[in-house]
């Protein structure tokens, strides 16, 4: 696993930073974690190799969430990246929260 950031991953930090303005914020690149599995485009029959930018995980402390459901912190982060997932970001796990919330991370 690559300790830098791809142009994706740095395109959704930085979206994320500037409109969340979060307390923490991890991204993480787990497309290696997919490895051999099929992925479902033109060629059905395609398995992926592992490399590349095509799942990611982020995690997200930010007042912005206060009060806030979690469909809806789910949805804020979907439209903010809604570039990168139509450019071929095939995974996106969010795991957002609010400033105090406890967190699994």
């Amino acid at each position: 696993m690559s300790t830098t950031s791809g142009p994706i991953q740095s395109s959704i930090e930085a979206k994320l930073t500037a409109a969340l303005k979060p307390q923490r914020l991890a991204i993480l690149n787990e497309s290696h974690l997919h490895a051999g599995h099929h992925h479902h485009g033109s060629d059905h029959h395609s398995t992926y190799d592992g490399t590349g930018e095509t799942h990611f995980r982020v995690r997200v402390v930010s007042e912005k969430f206060a009060g806030m459901g979690r469909i809806d912190r789910h949805r804020t982060v979907n439209e903010l990246l809604k570039d990168e997932i139509a450019a071929g970001v095939h995974a996106l796990a969010i795991e957002p929260a609010a400033p105090g919330e406890k967190t699994r991370w």
